[in-house]
């Protein structure tokens, strides 16, 4: 079905550009632009005509070799032209948004809204080129009218490719990938932009070229120019591209919890030249985007599950057979959790410390929701001090013993007994 609709929408498109360009070809062979055809020689007729029953005043010679009377018939052939053409491209818009709607794309219905200020004027410029047949101007003014046309014609073509690209942007943001990757948001906009003035660049430099004017050396100008900007900004140059290797590789997204060497925060925004991130202090921290492409980036957010681990210490009072009562129960705790994943599960005497035995507890959760996770720690680490209480143990307490050794060899600080020579003193 999207097949055949897009196929209707091609087939109808193909039909009515054949029967304009036929259309065009035959009256271009019928009525040639030049003075000796039928229908110049009707306009010198009737300019003839109007010569000889037009009053004085609109027969008066005004500039550009033009009269009166041309002048004024100018005027109402561009408001006739521009007034025809706005009905008839409101006529082409309503054909081809019938069009459209009976495919199953979704691009040609936003694509023709977008078209109607393009479709008026290029309507409106064809009209008034046919008007200027009727008025028997001089060819030299002729001729740049329909330069003139001709160079508008170029400027509603890419005025329309430049609405183009705003449909695009639009459908490539909407689309699944665009739903998926929601931190190319940024780039999909610089993008769009950059694509936009390289579409108004060609149609300045196509209408240049059609006027006649040295478009090699303006383009080469323009490079040098170029090059002169890019080495006097390169660090707005670096944090632009930054913003694209951010976009491309996407190591986060904004809302994304991360880590950035020294700090962790929250994404808050992607911009052009730098990325903010919200601290749990709740401060704002900049970066430029060329430093933030060089710098270690963690993200939590890419985490499929959380883990859990903490360390559990015994007094070397602790029995054996107590112990293994502790790591058994311990087990039994975390295997009887929904939500632990079975693949990876560690509960083990890990070493011997000054305070005691340390039994190590690892443990993954199938979850990626931070709050979760956190009630689950809690639960597990209360029934933990359950399994410890029902083992008839204890956890170790961080004491420590100071033993004092007297010094044979120092003198003490306390007279002996009875010695005379310090007698008490009285007051």
């Amino acid at each position: 079905m999207r097949r055949h609709g897009v196929m209707t929408w091609a087939s109808a498109i193909a039909a009515a550009g054949g029967a304009g360009l036929m259309a065009v070809g035959q009256a271009q062979a019928q009525v040639p632009w030049v003075g000796t055809s039928e229908v110049s020689s009707r306009a010198s007729l009737m300019s003839q005509w109007l010569t000889l029953h037009l009053p004085e005043v609109l027969l008066v010679e005004a500039p550009f070799g033009l009269r009166v009377w041309q002048w004024l018939a100018l005027a109402l052939a561009a408001t006739l032209a521009f007034s025809l053409g706005h009905f008839a491209g409101r006529i082409t818009q309503a054909v081809l948004a019938h069009v459209a709607s009976r495919t199953r794309a979704e691009w040609d219905d936003a694509l023709i809204p977008r078209m109607a200020g393009p479709l008026r004027v290029a309507w409106a410029l064809g009209l008034g080129r046919m008007f200027l047949l009727a008025l028997d101007l001089p060819q030299d003014f002729l001729a740049d009218l329909r330069s003139w046309i001709r160079g508008a014609f170029v400027l509603v073509f890419f005025w329309a490719s430049a609405r183009g690209v705003d449909v695009l942007h639009q459908v490539i943001l909407t689309s699944a990938w665009g739903q998926a990757h929601p931190s190319s948001r940024s780039m999909l906009a610089l993008a769009g932009r950059l694509l936009k003035v390289a579409v108004y660049a060609f149609g300045v430099v196509a209408l240049l070229s059609d006027f006649g004017f040295p478009v090699a050396s303006l383009v080469a100008g323009l490079g040098i120019g170029g090059l002169a900007l890019a080495l006097a900004g390169q660090k707005t140059v670096e944090n632009l591209f930054g913003a694209f290797s951010i976009g491309a590789d996407q190591p986060f997204r904004e809302g994304d919890y991360v880590k950035v060497e020294d700090f962790t925060g929250t994404v808050e925004a992607i911009g052009l030249r730098s990325t903010k991130f919200r601290t749990l202090d709740r401060t704002l921290i900049s970066i430029p985007n060329g430093k933030l492409a060089e710098m270690r980036l963690e993200t939590y957010a890419a985490r499929d599950r959380l883990r859990f681990l903490t360390n559990v210490i015994l007094p070397f009072t602790t029995r054996s057979t107590q112990v293994r009562a502790i790591l058994q129960g311990i087990k039994a705790l975390l295997e009887a959790h929904p939500k632990l994943w079975r693949e990876s599960l560690s509960v083990s005497v890990k070493e011997l410390v000054e305070t005691g035995m340390t039994v190590e507890v690892m443990a993954w959760f199938k979850t990626i929701d931070w709050a979760e996770f956190v009630a689950i720690r809690e639960e597990l680490l209360l029934g933990i001090l359950e399994v410890v209480e029902r083992a008839k143990a204890e956890l170790a307490q961080p004491v420590r013993i100071v033993r004092v050794v007297p010094d044979p060899n120092a003198a003490s600080i306390f007279p002996p007994q009875g010695d005379s020579t310090h007698p008490p003193q009285t007051r």
